[in-house]
This record gives structure tokens, C-alpha cells and sequence, in this order.
């Protein structure tokens, strides 16, 4: 059985077909376009190229937003056009296949768990640095979804009182200091404060100043950049602060750094794992989780969207071949 899982970032679309294994055998993506309207028509348009290619039984959205119980609602979503939007009934209703959503955090932190670095984890934090935070708990293998299920949104925690404003609505939010924007917002605050400087950021603001991006300032930074060595530098602190708070409230044994900026780890993790170590509560007097980069990649969330479309709707195929009755035997059996 194929499915589709489909990661919704605020900067892109990537959509992959997932085999029973976890494996990612076609991808595809798009940018993430600012609309609503354009926003239905890019999955749509990525879901239709790969289901031309594959036979397709169910859909997994990752969402970088708050989905509803329902698992077809998004209620808000920070980066994203929906506002309380019936986004599952609308996609499936276009490409006439079971569709199902999960927060993108959640989709990850479940592919990790299943195949990858938190696989066999009693109590495991997903942190998924991209266009913000995203932020999932796993206990017992499953997901913590709160009451509402909205939880836990860690990227907009306030570490920084009065700070940098965001698009929540709060400012100083996590996700401000430490992602792939604010990298770029912390290269382009250093900047400002060193005209003078010769770095090749300087010649490319000067240049253009979009071309600051969280992805260019990482490059520049492998490339020994001052100005781009000190913005990662900046963002390994605030990784830290972040877990150390993350680690008082859920003491997690194992926490997965996923997402597009977890490819630069080696830039930052290292150092982060220091500012964590020391900010903690209880430091040097009681274990600390282990941190780890994502085993899948930047392919988590894909991976874990569609493994939960093949496990919601598989049950449903089942009921509907043998028949509720004939279902509920065969679970008792088993």
C-alpha cells in the first residue's frame, strides 16, 4: 500500500510517495504560495503529479499549524493563508482519496519513532527547525495532542520578553531566535551593526538584500564567514536556552532536531548542546536527554503523514471489505 505524504512549510511544498517500510520512493515540491485559494491549488497540483505516476490509497498532510481533533480542520497556522479552514474536506473532495492531517512536528517526531533516531524512546521532543519551530512530545509512543489538539506549539514559547515580534502575534518567541528565518533576521541585525565589514553577506545585501536567507547565511557560515559565524553562533545559544526549558517541563530522554536547518547541524549543534547542559535546571546533578539530529532528514514529516494516512485508513478499508462485525472479530483474534 502507497500513500502520499505531503510536508506544508510556510517557504515550500514537498510531497513524497511512502511505502510500507517508511521508505520515500518519488518526491516532488513546489513553493508555498501566500493565497489560500493558490494554497489548495499547490497541494493539489503536487498530489496529482505524483498520483499520476503511482497507485495511491490515502493522503497525510504535515501541517505547520494547529490541526482540530477532527483531523481535517486547521484552526491557525503562523506561516500558512488557513484561518479555521475544512483544508482535509476540501483536498479530498478535489482528488477523490481519504486524506488526513497532523501538525508537521507530529508527523516527524512519528517517522522518527518508527524508523529513525527515537525509535524505541519512552518519552520523546521532536524540535523541527525550518521557517519557525515546530515542536512535538511523544510518551509511550504516542503523540501528546493536548486537549485541544494543539499542543505543544514549544516554537512560540517567549524566551525573549519585548523582543523581536512575531507572526503569532506575540514577540519574542522562540522560533524569532532560532530557525532558518531567524538566522537570516539575526545575519541582517549584524550587518546593520557593522557597515564596515567585508564579508561576502555585506556584498550580497548590498546586492540584494532577499538574498539573505536562513539557507544562505548557513552556507556562507560553512565558508568561515565572521558575520555568518556569529548569526549561527547566536542560534545555538537560543537552540540551548530553548531545550533547557523544553527539558524542565517534559525530561525527555531523547530530543530529534529535524527540519530543513537540521542539514547544518554540524554548525551549530555541537554548541548548543553546551548552552543546554549549563542552563538546565539541576545541571551536573541529574541525566540529560540525549540530542540527536533527525535520521530521516528533512524527509521526516513526509514520512510520518503518510505512515499515519496508511494507518487511519486501513482499518476503514478493512470495516468496509469484511464489515464491522467481521473487523471486530478479527481484532479479538489477534
Amino acid at each position: 500500500m502507497l500513500t502520499i505524504g505531503v510536508d506544508v512549510g510556510g517557504t515550500s511544498i514537498r510531497a513524497g510517495v511512502v511505502d510500507f517500510r517508511g521508505d520515500m520512493i518519488d518526491l516532488t515540491r513546489t513553493g508555498t504560495p501566500t493565497g489560500e485559494a493558490a494554497l489548495d491549488d499547490a497541494i493539489v497540483g503536487v498530489i496529482t503529479e505524483l498520483t499520476g505516476r503511482h497507485k495511491i490509497t490515502a493522503i497525510g498532510l504535515a501541517v505547520a499549524g494547529f490541526v482540530a481533533e477532527d483531523r481535517r480542520t486547521v484552526r491557525f497556522a503562523p506561516h500558512l493563508a488557513w484561518r479555521q479552514a475544512l483544508v482535509g474536506d476540501r483536498i479530498a473532495n478535489r482528488i477523490g482519496l481519504p486524506v488526513v492531517l497532523e501538525h508537521d512536528a507530529n508527523a516527524a517526531a512519528l517517522a522518527e519513532h518508527r524508523f529513525g533516531a527515537a525509535r524505541g524512546a519512552q518519552v520523546a521532543v521532536m524540535i523541527a527547525l525550518g521557517t519557525g519551530i515546530g515542536g512535538a512530545l511523544l510518551l509511550d509512543g504516542k503523540i501528546f495532542r493536548g486537549a485541544y489538539g494543539v499542543a505543544p506549539e514549544l516554537g512560540h514559547l517567549r524566551l525573549v520578553p519585548g523582543g523581536r515580534a512575531c507572526s503569532c502575534g506575540k514577540s519574542g518567541c522562540w522560533e524569532r531566535y532560532c530557525s532558518g528565518t531567524a538566522l537570516a533576521a539575526t545575519a541582517i541585525e549584524l550587518l546593520a551593526s557593522h557597515p564596515g565589514s567585508s564579508t561576502l553577506l555585506v556584498r550580497e545585501a548590498a546586492a540584494d538584500s532577499r538574498a539573505i536567507t536562513g539557507r544562505r547565511v548557513a552556507a556562507a557560515a560553512r565558508d568561515g564567514d565572521p558575520i555568518a559565524c556569529q548569526a549561527m553562533a547566536e542560534l545555538s545559544r537560543w537552540l540551548g536556552e530553548g531545550l533547557a526549558l523544553v527539558a524542565d517541563v517534559y525530561d525527555p530522554e531523547i530530543v530529534v532536531i529535524g527540519g530543513g536547518l537540521s542539514e547544518s547541524a554540524p554548525l551549530y549543534l555541537d554548541d548548543a548542546r553546551e548552552h543546554y547542559a549549563s542552563a538546565i535546571t539541576g545541571a551536573r546533578h541529574r541525566p540529560l536527554a540525549r540530542i540527536r539530529t533527525a535520521q530521516l532528514g528533512d524527509d521526516s514529516a513526509i514520512v510520518g503523514a503518510a505512515t499515519q494516512a496508511a494507518e487511519t485508513v486501513s482499518p476503514i478499508r478493512q470495516m468496509a471489505r469484511i464489515g464491522l462485525k467481521g473487523y471486530a472479530a478479527r481484532r479479538r483474534s489477534s
